[in-house]
């Protein structure tokens, strides 16, 4: 598993992380969320050995980062942020380096080329210079150097980031693929990453955990989770429309919005009221362009989280 214990960061007054424990087991995907300066690059850095922390300590698969650097390093796979690679060589030239480093030879080592390289579409650039490609080619050769080893623990800062949504899908596909028997993290701020890919979430705001919880959980704190959302082909109706809502049981309140032509209607203590609602507007033949149930809103909840934490 990772571990990490009582994790501190600081830099002179500054606590850019404060006091984190957490644990991560085989088969997780962990979502490492928060805003920009909330301590996510740094906890990860630490965790990985790239920094040390000012108190506290980590574990990778039982091995402490701190005082059996190697044996921890050799279990896992870093992806850091901004990917950095010897521009002057190519893909090829580079993963092979990577490759001896880790300690790869022979047909392992070709067949673990092939591999990523494969799983990551780089064959039309594996002879072109780092420095002349694209972010998101960039962005590739970074998690394929992470992945050459198969590591048992994936640490990921950013995995997508610059990469066209075509991209992003196959990354994550790669993620979902490979989670299967490892321990992953990902750090990032494109919370629909949060429910592609990941089986948990901790969201971090001032250097601390805020929240632990699977995505579902998360997303049931919203407060748009089971709400339902009418759009209507004429606005003229609206006024109407949302008193009728309003008198229906189960219903907390109401908003109307004239510019979409929507009215969302939002349940009392988390009641289902999608039924009663589309039996009512069949009963008074609403014209209803859409009928929507919410399952909950991310960003929402992201907020709520971190703006609250930030006010105390």
């Amino acid at each position: 598993m990772i571990k990490a214990e009582s994790l501190t960061k600081q830099y002179g007054r500054l606590h850019a992380v404060d006091n984190i424990s957490f644990t991560v087991q085989p088969g997780e995907v962990l979502g490492f969320l928060g805003p920009n300066g909330a301590g996510k690059t740094t906890t990860m850095r630490m965790v990985a050995g790239f920094i040390a922390p000012t108190s506290g300590h980590s574990e990778i698969c039982g091995f402490s980062v701190e005082d059996q650097p190697l044996e921890a390093k050799r279990q896992l796979g870093y992806l850091p942020e901004g990917a950095p690679s010897y521009g002057e060589m190519t893909p090829r030239q580079f993963l092979d380096f990577i490759a001896r480093i880790r300690g790869l030879d022979g047909g392992r080592r070709r067949r673990r080329l092939d591999d990523v390289v494969g799983r990551l579409q780089l064959g039309t650039v594996l002879d072109q210079r780092i420095e002349t490609l694209s972010k998101g080619f960039r962005r590739r050769v970074g998690l394929a150097q992470a992945i050459i080893h198969d590591p048992p623990v994936l640490i990921l800062d950013e995995p997508t980031d610059g990469l066209d949504p075509n991209q992003k899908h196959e990354v994550r596909e790669l993620i979902n693929a490979m989670a299967k028997d490892k321990i992953i993290v990902i750090s990032t701020h494109i919370l629909e990453e949060v429910g592609a890919v990941c089986t948990r979430a901790i969201i971090i705001a001032a250097g601390r955990i805020v929240a632990d919880e699977t995505p579902d959980a998360l997303i049931r704190r919203s407060r748009y989770h089971n709400a339902v959302t009418l759009r209507l082909t004429t606005p003229a109706t609206l006024p109407e429309t949302a008193a009728a809502l309003r008198g229906l049981d189960g219903v907390d309140h109401v908003e109307a919005d004239e510019r979409a032509c929507s009215i969302t209607a939002f349940p009392a203590g988390g009641a289902v009221i999608v039924t009663a609602i589309a039996d009512l507007a069949g009963r008074n033949n609403w014209p209803l362009e859409q009928l929507h149930l919410e399952s909950g809103r991310m960003d929402e909840v992201f907020r709520s989280i971190t703006e609250q934490e930030a006010g105390q």
